[in-house]
């Protein structure tokens, strides 16, 4: 019984934490043009709007809350065995283009690339990496569907990114252990960089020194990794896709429907418009108050009281 209830009180807890508040500004960018051109094997990085988003940009000092991979549309996963068991993974048999994430209370996953239609996202595009890998690096990544999201790793994450001075550095030890001393399984990030580094594509390897070949890269630990790093690496190509198109003939940006010049966003749905318009309401306003005053003036000046002629007047002699 308590252990139901205690499931029942985490469930809630969960969907308060992943719960995204309604759309108020709509991303700057072209959400048709990136479903056309992004290609099995990117990386996307997403600006989430939850909670559990405002955590995780808070201790990553990173707008970039989350990260997938894509992988096309079934039909693209030529493995007959892949193609089958990502099916099952599905909640309808669309013709759809997929990702595979991990999410907090639902584990890796795989989800149509249209959940994110009004989220910030970037294209992070592997350099050089073949078609052979990429089929590996999703192969590695559908086998992986099914597996819970790590919530310790999550805030073993947190313990790591966080001072020293404010942990004990022993507690750094048994990061990403498992009571056993076996690593445990990761967030969505960490399934990412499991995969490329499954096929020993670099993302942000140790260089050092070495006295045969000059140099050697070592792997970084794939528990480490967060969503920014995929944009803080030179190995992967940003890609951005603007609402306007670029291409279009110069100069695009001042055909843009720019609002009134001078107004300012200033984030948080704050806007500010320029001094002029903002004088000009100013003494509008005063205007229309001093106009509705001068009636109620003019109404208390006729209430002058006049001499009654029944009050007696003294005699004089």
């Amino acid at each position: 019984m308590f252990k139901s209830f205690f499931s029942k009180i985490n469930k809630k807890f969960v969907n308060w934490l992943i719960k995204e508040p309604p759309i108020k500004n709509l991303p700057a960018f072209d959400f048709t043009r990136l479903k056309y051109e992004i290609r099995p094997g990117d990386v996307l990085l997403i600006e989430g709007r939850s909670r559990i988003s405002s955590v995780i940009r808070a201790i990553t000092q990173s707008s970039w809350t989350h990260s997938a991979l894509y992988i096309g549309r079934l039909h693209d996963i030529e493995d007959p065995y892949l193609r089958k068991l990502a099916a099952t993974h599905l909640t309808k048999r669309e013709n759809v283009r997929l990702i595979i994430e991990g999410l907090l209370g639902q584990g890796t996953i795989i989800s149509p690339l249209s959940n994110y239609k009004y989220n910030y996202i970037r294209i992070c595009r592997p350099i050089g990496l073949t078609p052979e890998d990429t089929e590996l690096v999703i192969r590695y990544a559908i086998k992986a569907l099914g597996k819970p999201y790590n919530v310790r790793h999550f805030l073993d994450l947190a313990r790591f990114l966080l001072p020293w001075s404010i942990l004990p550095r022993r507690w750094g030890s048994s990061l990403f252990k498992t009571p056993s001393g076996e690593i445990e399984s990761g967030i969505c990030s960490s399934l990412l960089a499991e995969a490329f580094t499954s096929v020993k594509f670099p993302i942000l390897p140790l260089i050092k020194t070495d006295e045969s070949t000059g140099f050697e890269l070592i792997h970084r630990n794939p528990h480490l990794f967060s969503p920014k790093d995929f944009d803080y690496s030179p190995y992967f190509n940003i890609i951005k896709y603007p609402l306007f198109d670029p291409n279009e003939p110069l100069p695009y940006y001042r055909r843009l429907p720019w609002a009134t010049d001078g107004v300012l966003h200033h984030d948080h749905g704050v806007l500010t418009e320029p001094p002029h318009v903002q004088a000009k309401k100013r003494k509008a306003f005063l205007d229309q108050l001093l106009a509705d005053e001068l009636p109620t003036k003019k109404k208390k000046s006729k209430k002058i009281e006049e001499p009654d002629d029944n009050i007696s007047k003294p005699e004089t002699d």
